[in-house]
């Protein structure tokens, strides 16, 4: 009896787990989830191409599976010692041979269309509306706002006993960037001091950000609301706590933004900053 209460006690567990797993993409909209299973949900065109290419290889890996699964099972039924105690001899056969060998490169062609195709897109953008430069820093990120001269803010994680309601733990930042939504966006990343890595699951972004090089990329955000990622290299000390938030908004909202940033951050001695923050957070 209570091995069967133990039973039912798993299943339970299990299914409520499932269950999380299944709403964990919706409840975390723009930021990873408790127990969430699979990608966060896409809300730009490359996020959304990066899906469809993981769902395709997703179908071909678990085919290829079933088939080799099939293919051991018949063979132990079919060729084990009891069933078949007179082995072949033969040593080739050149029809298998020509289809274990075409077979395999016909799936990687398949493969390859729509892996360039992505590669492609991604990579940049034709006419872009406005760019974004993000600067890695240890341990924090610097923006510069390209078209708009003189808009330049560093961004630092929030420690947990400043934290304000709402925010989530080790992904809000003490300044937000701020994006208009419905626009090609240019990222050009590159990094101050060691390697880098520019971040955003959502927008189907992760660049390296390389001390001396300008790598770039672009996105195109769909939908108002927070989003945030990490750097995604391994950095130094504190490689797990530079995060990124973005906040998305109207196109009216962010000229509304750019009037008021300009204000706040035209100030900003930044080579200061980078020093005193450096330094506080080294210690």
């Amino acid at each position: 009896m209570a091995k069967v209460k133990g039973f039912v006690a798993f299943i339970t567990a299990f299914a409520v787990m499932a269950l999380n797993m299944g709403t964990a993409s919706a409840a975390g909209e723009g930021q990873p989830a408790p127990w969430q299973l699979g990608f966060q949900e896409a809300f730009s065109p490359v996020a959304h191409k990066m899906h469809d290419f993981h769902n395709l290889l997703l179908w071909i890996i678990t085919i290829i599976t079933l088939f080799v699964l099939v293919l051991m099972v018949y063979v132990v039924i079919r060729f084990n010692r009891k069933a078949n105690p007179t082995p072949s001899k033969t040593s080739h056969n050149t029809l298998i041979e020509i289809v274990w060998t075409v077979v395999p490169v016909l799936i990687l062609i398949v493969i390859a269309i729509p892996s360039f195709s992505l590669l492609y897109y991604g990579d940049r953008v034709e006419k872009a509306d406005m760019t974004l430069k993000a600067i890695g820093y240890q341990w924090y990120w610097g923006y510069e706002y390209v078209d708009e001269e003189g808009l330049a803010f560093d961004a630092v994680m929030v420690e947990e006993e400043d934290l304000k309601p709402g925010q989530p733990r080790l992904l809000a930042t003490d300044n937000t960037i701020v994006l208009p939504v419905d626009t090609n966006i240019r990222l050009l990343v590159t990094a101050e001091d060691v390697l880098h890595s520019w971040a955003m699951p959502a927008f189907g972004v992760k660049m390296d950000a390389v001390p001396g090089r300008l790598n770039e990329t672009w996105m195109r955000i769909e939908k108002e609301g927070m989003y945030y990622g990490q750097c995604s290299e391994l950095c130094g000390a504190r490689h797990g706590f530079m995060p990124i938030a973005i906040k998305a908004v109207s196109k009216e909202e962010y000229a509304a933004w750019l009037v008021k940033a300009k204000e706040k951050f035209a100030s900003n001695d930044r080579s200061n900053f980078k020093v005193a923050s450096a330094t506080s957070i080294t210690q």
